[in-house]
């Protein structure tokens, strides 16, 4: 692991931010499930000899800059390392450029890796001939990608079918199956329409329909969302949530958009020039972030809307049990600064089982509001363990408009909304 994975465990901004603060249970029911994806040193370098590069301690610390002047290659994938395990979403999100589509593409060896190791289920990838790998993306790794390669001269029917079709399956048994599929993407009705008569919605829920119907082990969404349109990506978006929800399936998508990953991510791992920069889930990427980059990156986000109350609480002292709304830790700070507001009283509960886990007062809402404080528990970066929770499947809130600095949606902004709300 590179040097920057010491920067999550920097000094933290008051007492709690150290502490673990994963809804109990959540944490060790995640850190017990086996991997799915198990990622360990992972390199994809692109130019001549790229093998050398990191195995010479000299030439992988170099910059990209420097390292294109060197040795004329290219590291899209730099030393990165990170578990997928199974029932979660989790997203690989960077800027253009960051290595991300590279990274998620070589775990299916769609791109072959220069160095290190990855494994699905404890099988090693690196190492399968040509017909394990093709079972592989046949039945256990399905892709999902922005541009739906839908066969214009089929039916939605027999798009969604197509899948099944190379696999071997009967006519008859295999439309069958993908009109069951059609059903759970909301495109009943449409089983006979072409392509070409479908809104750009409508195709990709056939893209999804297709990639669900080989009934695959692991989802892989390769940026499906970022030429719909505003209100049609934020639709399929909740159909992803919907579908997870629903049947537990492991997911990992790639996004350039950090509303998209706080929205979908149990875990997200941020990338910046081919490497892992913090690993963790959404509420430790916002409340904690590990560097300058990903702190600027996080700026604009409205905390109060992706820390939880179970980050933000103090220890309860005596009489905290007697008043105050109750809130499970799992509720957000916007939520209990609306308890709190409409309640009347000084602090809400944080109550889970009916044990009383701690107190959150106005004080405590103001600092996470304002972003004065460090919440979130602990995160990796570039990791190979369970860094948070993906287990629960509650997600915070999702994030509102990301407002520029100084404008209504800045922390300084929303922490006098929120004094005029607690008043």
């Amino acid at each position: 692991m590179s040097d920057a994975a010491t920067a999550a465990e920097t000094a933290h901004g008051d007492d709690l931010a150290g502490k673990d603060l994963t809804p109990p249970g959540t944490e060790s029911e995640v850190s017990e499930r086996p991997p799915v994806f198990a990622v360990r040193d992972l390199w994809k370098v692109f130019g001549p000899k790229a093998e050398r590069v990191p195995g010479d301690p000299e030439l992988a610390s170099l910059s990209a800059a420097e390292l294109r002047e060197r040795t004329g290659c290219t590291a899209a994938v730099r030393d990165v390392s990170f578990d997928v395990r199974k029932g979660e979403v989790f997203v690989v999100m960077g800027l253009s450029g960051s290595g991300k589509s590279t990274l998620v593409r070589c775990l299916t060896r769609l791109i072959e890796p220069t160095a290190g190791a990855v494994a699905i289920d404890g099988e090693d990838v690196l190492s399968m001939d040509r017909a394990r790998l093709r079972e592989l993306r046949r039945h256990r790794a399905a892709m999902v990608f922005q541009h739906f390669g839908l066969l214009p001269h089929r039916s939605v029917l027999d798009n969604v079918a197509y899948g099944l079709e190379i696999q071997g399956m009967g006519r008859t048994q295999r439309r069958e199956k993908a009109a069951e599929v059609i059903g759970k993407v909301g495109l009943d009705g449409m089983e006979d329409r072409r392509p070409g008569q479908l809104s750009g919605g409508q195709q990709q829920r056939v893209g999804l329909a297709r990639a669900l119907a080989v009934d695959p082990q692991v989802l892989l969404f390769d940026e499906p969302f970022s030429a719909l349109d505003p209100l049609i990506r934020r639709d399929m978006q909740e159909e992803v949530i919907r579908l997870h929800h629903e049947e537990h399936r492991t997911m990992v998508f790639i996004t350039h958009d950090l509303t998209e990953a706080l929205r979908l991510g149990d875990r997200i791992a941020l990338m910046r020039d081919g490497r892992v920069v913090q690993l963790g889930t959404p509420e430790e990427i916002v409340g904690r972030p590990a560097d300058a980059y990903v702190r600027d990156f996080v700026r604009d986000v409205p905390r109060e809307q992706v820390i939880t109350v179970g980050a933000a609480m103090r220890r309860p002292l005596a009489g905290d049990a007697d008043s105050g709304p109750a809130l499970a830790p799992t509720a957000t700070v916007s939520e209990a600064i609306e308890a709190v507001a409409r309640s009347g009283d000084a602090a809400a509960r944080v109550v889970d089982g009916g044990r009383l886990l701690g107190v959150v007062d106005r004080e405590r809402l103001l600092n996470v509001v304002a972003g004065t404080t460090e919440t979130g528990g602990s995160a990796e970066t570039g990791g190979a363990g369970p860094a948070g929770s993906g287990a629960s499947g509650a997600r915070p809130g999702a994030p509102g408009s990301l407002g520029a600095q100084g404008s209504p949606g800045s922390p300084g902004a929303r922490a006098e909304a929120g004094k005029a709300a607690l008043r």
